[in-house]
Parts: C-alpha cells; structure tokens; sequence
C-alpha cells in the first residue's frame, strides 16, 4: 500500500546518499573522457542494481562469502580513487571506450549513483519502509538521476570552466572524504 509519508522519506535518504547534483563534476569529466555518456543505459542500470538489491542484496553478497561492510570498502576505495583524480587531475581509470564502451556501467552506474552506501543503505530501509514505497522512491530517484546525466553537458556550459574546476577540487575532497568514512566506519566496527 503507498504511504506517501513513506515515499518522501525514502526519496529523500536515498537523494542524499546517491548525490546525484554533487558527483556531477565527476560526470563531467568522465564524459569528457569517454566523448559520450549514455544517460539511459546508466540510469536503467543503475536502477538495476538498486532493485535487484532491495530484494537479494544480502543473499548475493553471502553467495560470494562477502559481507556488506566489505562490500562498502571496495565501493569506498573506487570512490577513493575517483577522487584523487579529481583532485590531483591525474588518470587512474582506463578510459572504457578502450575497453568496451562499458562507462555507463563503472564507474556511472557502479559505484558513483548505485554505489555501497546506495546499496547498503537500500538493504537498511527494508527494516523501516515497505518494499512498495521503498520502489517508488528508487524510481523518483532515477528520473532526477536522468535529468542530471542528460542535462550535464547544458549545465557545464553555465558553470564555465572555472567554475567547474573548482567544484572538480571540492567535490573530489567531498568523495575523499566520503570513501574514508566508508572505509573507517565498515573496516573498523564502532567508528
């Protein structure tokens, strides 16, 4: 049954942890990398993922033997290593057109919008909010995702070049940041 109260709350965690509006420097440069992104096809995988997870999340990850605070620090470290290159403006990830065009998925998709806190943070409001809710709240989300994929390039021409050098550096510090508590909070229980 919608619970509109519900739907609210759910859209709004799930808002501020996927911070769609903060990695967007990060889309930026990926895009200008790779030439293209594929808003569709990041944006279904994406929600893929975060469905798929709601419901076997835990089972998949035990499958593999791999919990979810493990699960978390690999997400932390990839998000680690996409903020050094923010910020050092130095290339860690091989670009995927090289490797198969697959940028949609790794890092857009995974980990940057269904990343580990996206993934853990699902599991955790299958205890506080009901499967339904908890759908439409994933969906509301994915359109705002597709909005920010499809309008990136619109939005790096008002910001300039300057202004998106900048918000580059911030937010690569923000994802530093983000990774680091990941990791601290996953590898050392009680953080």
């Amino acid at each position: 049954m919608f619970n509109f109260r519900e739907i609210i709350s759910v859209t709004l965690i799930l808002f501020s942890v996927i911070d769609i509006v903060g990695s967007l420097p990060v889309i930026i440069d990926l895009r200008k990398k790779v030439g293209k992104i594929e808003s569709e096809q990041a944006t279904f995988a994406s929600g893929a993922l975060m469905v798929s997870f709601l419901f076997v999340g835990e089972r998949i990850l035990k499958l593999f033997g791999v919990d979810v605070a493990s699960f978390a620090v690999a997400g932390g470290l990839i998000i680690f290593l996409i903020g050094l290159e923010m910020i050092l403006g130095r290339t860690i990830f091989k670009s995927e057109v090289e490797a198969g065009g697959a940028t949609h998925i790794v890092p857009i998709a995974f980990p940057l919008i269904a990343g580990a806190g996206t993934l853990t943070t699902i599991i955790s409001l299958r205890a506080e909010y009901q499967t339904l809710n908890i759908i439409v709240g994933i969906v509301i989300n994915l359109m705002l995702i597709y909005i920010v994929l499809k309008s990136s390039e619109w939005l790096e021409a008002r910001m300039g070049p300057g202004g998106l050098a900048v918000l580059r550096k911030i937010f690569g510090i923000i994802l530093l940041a983000i990774s680091i508590k990941l990791i601290k909070t996953n590898l050392i229980p009680g953080f």
